[in-house]
């Protein structure tokens, strides 16, 4: 168990065990030390959840884990306090700027799959907050831990996206979990749910409704 060290590691450590996100008002630089125990607590947690991929072939990524996590981080303490913040916006709140491959997503959505109730919050506080707008980014980047939001997904080839059958399963089911309607609706990702249903469609989702564009699109080609 990581013990309470610092106020970075007390946060992730509660929100993760307790879903409760503590702020801390005091920005201060973290620490190498800080950093490498996040991300050692953070390649325990993935491989908890590791039983849920039904797959042992995708590795930890503790660089993208540690990115996210103070991405929540910072965000958090940037709800709280605004004054004269913006100028750090760019340092506090980077950019993703490895790789981005299933590893990568599923490492940062540890922490990221918090962000989007941060995000609900800050827009309700003011919409015109340029944090918003980053964080919205990041979302629309790593949108697995963004699905239940009204994100930009137009141009994404989900058929690429989703090639990978663990990196589908865990999408698709966490479509489900959130009714994520908008993104069930999408005719290939809609064929894949039905798919997934079978005969048991009404028990899962009885309101999602089949869409046959993809049908109807073969028939005419024919």
């Amino acid at each position: 168990m990581m013990e309470k060290k610092s106020p970075f590691l007390d946060t992730l450590f509660l929100l993760r065990k307790e879903g409760t996100l503590t702020i801390f008002s005091d920005f201060k630089t973290l620490s190498e030390k800080e950093e490498k125990e996040a991300g050692d607590f953070f390649e325990s947690e993935f491989e908890k959840e590791r039983l849920d991929f039904l797959s042992n072939k995708i590795p930890f990524n503790k660089e993208a884990a540690i990115w996210a996590a103070k991405i929540l981080y910072h965000s958090a303490q940037l709800y709280l306090i605004r004054k004269d913040t913006a100028k750090d916006l760019e340092k506090l709140i980077p950019q993703y700027q490895d790789e981005k491959d299933v590893s990568s997503i599923l490492s940062a959505d540890l922490s990221l799959r918090f962000l989007p109730q941060l995000l609900d919050a800050l827009q309700i506080a003011d919409s015109t907050d340029p944090l918003v707008k980053i964080l919205e980014n990041i979302l629309q980047q790593f949108h697995y831990s963004g699905i239940g939001l009204d994100l930009n997904l137009e141009n994404i080839n989900w058929e690429e996206e989703l090639k990978n059958k663990t990196y589908r399963k865990l999408y698709l089911e966490r479509i489900v979990e959130k009714k994520a309607y908008s993104l069930a609706e999408i005719p290939y990702i809609n064929q894949l749910l039905i798919a997934e249903f079978g005969m048991y469609k009404d028990i899962f989702w009885k309101e999602l409704k089949i869409n046959n564009t993809q049908e109807n699109e073969s028939r005419n080609s024919i």
